[in-house]
């Protein structure tokens, strides 16, 4: 019954920068780690970044240094902070909710286009 909806999506030139948000219901979002995945034409979705429940993050080498994942469990949304993109950005972001012991949630993904 969990639900994540992705915003925050949209047009945006190379060097431009867009926030997105995920809000999560029907599920206990502090205790599920949460990750922000991307999905370009004829590619395979890839992990873009994750934060644990604890505060801990990671990304993908391509990302790190301009993109900056948060969380905050009193709102029960997680955020990426995309600066400096580049039209290799463009995708469909989804939203991740995962655990160890329960199933995950997936977001219905929001689109970014980097272009000029």
């Amino acid at each position: 019954q969990g639900q994540l909806v992705e915003s925050g999506g949209g047009f945006v030139q190379p060097g431009g920068s867009l926030r997105l948000s995920c809000a999560a219901s029907g599920f206990t979002f502090s205790i599920y780690s949460m990750g922000w995945y991307r999905q370009a034409p004829g590619k395979q979705r890839e992990l873009v970044a994750t934060i644990t429940s604890g505060g801990s993050t990671n990304y993908v080498g391509s990302v790190k240094d301009r993109f900056t994942i948060s969380r905050d469990n009193a709102k029960n949304t997680v955020s990426l902070q995309m600066n400096s993109l580049k039209p290799g950005d463009t995708a469909v972001y989804y939203c991740r909710a995962y655990s160890t012991i329960y199933r995950d949630v997936w977001g219905q993904g929001t689109q970014v286009t980097v272009s000029s």
